[in-house]
């Protein structure tokens, strides 16, 4: 059988995906019903984590080069148009200013990669360039998913061709990175459950090459990425990684008040196009379960619908694919036991969950701040200026909750997972607040070593790895236990005082997505005990 993995749906998770599968050896074959990839935004940063991930597969210095300038700000604005002074400003680093701040601070509180602004437009092409160079890799853009029937030992799936063919595709999985409407969900008749239809707006796209050179905002230079218009449509105006294309949100009527709602924003004549307008609905809701615990798995918005609020939408499923992509590839190399890919909707779900009350969460606070807008608000005006004050004040703690989310992106940890050495209690979960920990489940806290590196870049990709932070602790039986089940080990040893501070314990062993799977003080009691729980047997 030629396919390892099947893959339907071309978006960043499952381009992400079978990247990741490509680079480990895994044969996989990438389907899409569109022909090719499409000019809308979609998505627009992806967030500290992701960027960590990235760097991990070789591509984080791409997405820096493909999206926006590493010198422009990220900013924030609530206005009430472009021309006027801003309501309020929120001022967010540049990438540039986020690296210098990250080299700076070695207490493991920040990430190593800050987070990029970069469109969706900008980032399926660019996965699907690199996918292309992979020569496991195969991607068939024109053909659309229709079925699939899952045999001994393999999936076979049939698809469509752009002539109207069908024809039989067989691997040994499938994964449905397939979006919200998810065929893939549908055949397996799981469920979404949670908020449906909680607003409906429209979303347009337009190109206009001298906005981002232009912005007064009454006062000089207003540029930022985000521009909250503080009305009745709940208009929100956000900057794409050109600073040529721009997208509005908002409540209105029909595709054509797109148009004037764009004008009214920017509140200054300029040459504009308008390139696309749809509708779409704020949703949060999330799959009864994350595939068939056998061989069809999915991932991505076919699992989790959020509202854009926190940015976790994308991100949450790039962190999806990136679980289980190892744990696919050790299954089919051989080496992961059966409760290795049992993990993957153990572990993600309650990530999606966390995610889905995270961007109610942000939701809820910008809902809070637009329930303060007033008509008068517009009038040069005692009264108006006492509705714009009290608007101003209340968003400068409610929109805070939808652009600070570090917590979220970094200090989730995998509870009650069968492959991690479980330990009741465990640190807080929070949205916005990351406290660095190497509680079993949690991500490794970023560390700039004495060489100027960091120790992500040490952390090899393939098998597991054990930091040693006492070198007297004698780790062979450890180190033979793996091997012995043809698992790569790499030992790490770390003779920096400020290592021991942060990461709290002797000794980790770390899987290869850098979640702590077991620490302690000592080696363990059983070596063998452990290799197996965190291999799956």
């Amino acid at each position: 059988m030629q396919n390892q993995v099947i893959i339907v749906g071309a978006g960043p998770v499952g381009l992400t995906l079978a990247v990741d599968l490509g680079k480990r050896g895994i044969a996989c074959t990438l389907i899409e019903r569109k022909p090719e990839p499409e000019f809308l935004p979609k998505m627009e940063r992806c967030n500290a984590r992701s960027m960590e991930m990235f760097r991990r597969i070789g591509v984080a210095e791409k997405f820096r080069a493909a999206g926006l300038d590493a010198s422009v700000p990220m900013d924030v604005f609530i206005i009430t148009s472009m021309t006027e002074r801003p309501l309020l400003r929120l001022q967010y680093p540049s990438v540039n200013e986020a690296r210098e701040d990250i080299r700076n601070v070695n207490d493991g509180t920040m990430p190593l990669e800050p987070y990029q602004l970069i469109s969706q437009y900008t980032v399926e092409p660019l996965l699907k360039s690199v996918a292309e160079t992979l020569p496991s890799v195969t991607l068939r853009y024109g053909c659309e998913f229709v079925e699939f029937a899952e045999r001994e030992g393999r999936v076979d799936v049939v698809c469509r061709t752009e002539s109207g063919a069908t024809e039989t595709i067989s691997g040994a999985y499938l994964v449905g990175c397939d979006g919200g409407g998810s065929p893939v969900r549908r055949q397996l008749g799981i469920k979404l459950r949670g908020e449906a239809n909680m607003l409906q707006l429209r979303q347009a796209l337009y190109r206009c090459d001298e906005l981002f050179d232009r912005i007064p905002l009454g006062q000089g230079p207003g540029h930022g990425r985000h521009y909250h218009v503080a009305d009745a449509q709940a208009t929100f105006l956000i900057m794409q990684d050109s600073t040529k294309h721009w997208t509005l949100h908002a409540v209105v009527d029909s595709d054509e008040a797109m148009k004037e709602q764009f004008e009214k924003t920017v509140g200054m004549p300029v040459k504009y196009e308008m390139l696309y307008c749809g509708q779409w609905r704020q949703n949060l809701m999330l799959a009864d379960s994350y595939g068939n615990g056998s061989r069809v798995f999915l991932a991505g918005d076919a699992v989790h619908l959020v509202i854009p609020t926190g940015g976790l939408g994308m991100n949450s499923g790039v962190g999806d694919a990136f679980d289980l992509s190892w744990k696919l590839a050790a299954t089919i190399h051989g080496w992961g036991g059966p409760n290795l890919l049992k993990s993957y909707e153990i572990e993600r779900r309650q990530i999606g969950e966390r995610n889905v009350g995270a961007s109610r969460y942000a939701s809820l606070g910008r809902r809070k701040w637009r329930s303060q807008y007033r008509p008068e608000m517009r009038d040069a005006t005692p009264e108006g200026q006492a509705a714009r004050d009290n608007l101003a004040r209340i968003a400068s703690v409610e929109q805070r909750k939808t652009n600070e989310m570090i917590g979220a992106e970094l200090g989730y940890r995998y509870v009650d997972s069968p492959i991690i050495d479980n330990i009741p209690g465990g640190p807080e979960h929070s949205f916005r607040e990351y406290t660095p920990t190497t509680w079993p489940g949690a991500r490794l806290p970023h560390l700039w070593l004495k060489d100027g590196t960091p120790i992500q870049d040490h952390i090899p990709t393939e098998g597991y790895t054990v930091i040693r932070l006492n070198p007297t602790h004698d780790i062979d039986p450890l180190i033979n236990a793996f091997r012995a089940r043809g698992v790569a080990f790499t030992l790490l040893d770390l003779n920096e005082p400020i290592g021991r501070n942060i990461y709290e314990r002797d000794l980790l062993l770390l899987r290869p997505d850098m979640h702590v799977v077991w620490r302690d003080n000592k080696p363990p009691a059983d070596a063998e005990q452990l290799a197996a729980l965190a291999t799956g047997h």
